[in-house]
């Protein structure tokens, strides 16, 4: 189950099936179903006391993934994920002005970005990012292509 919640803020996210049935298809293809997935949409300032709090890090970003799996795979299987996605609406509007992309193009790589955390994409060396980067954009296109039908 894929959840929508606002903290600190207040946002609509549009096309919700459609996002929900496009992660879906995303983590089906690489073999793994969605267990509980919840994406809080928030403000930079709930997002950086997420950040201070549980990772000690003093800085603002974009999304925030927890991952829950390992308690999802003792009750149905390793083959779900689970987790909380936390992203700064604030952080996406900003990041959509800097990089010139329209804002939902920005939202749904974020959104997708957290789902590929959990399907184990990592981003830590720059080779590792521009993997992500490939499978966010290969993922969009899925999600564009969806919303053009």
């Amino acid at each position: 189950m894929i959840n929508y919640f606002n903290e600190e803020i207040t946002f609509n996210l549009t096309r919700r099936r459609t996002i929900t049935k496009w992660l879906r298809i995303t983590a089906l293809e690489r073999g793994i179903k969605v267990g509980q997935l919840n994406y809080i949409f928030c403000s930079n300032s709930f997002l950086l006391r997420i950040n201070r709090d549980f990772l000690g890090h003093d800085y603002f970003t974009d999304i925030i993934t927890f991952d829950y799996s390992p308690d999802y795979e003792l009750q149905y299987g390793s083959d779900s994920v689970s987790g909380d996605i936390y992203i700064s609406i604030d952080t996406v509007r900003k990041n959509a002005e800097i990089y010139g992309e329209g804002f939902e193009r920005e939202l749904h790589r974020v959104i997708v970005h957290g789902l590929l955390h959990l399907l184990g994409f990592d981003d830590v060396t720059p080779e590792l990012q521009a993997e992500m980067r490939l499978q966010e954009e290969i993922a969009l296109e899925k999600l564009s292509s969806m919303l053009d039908s």
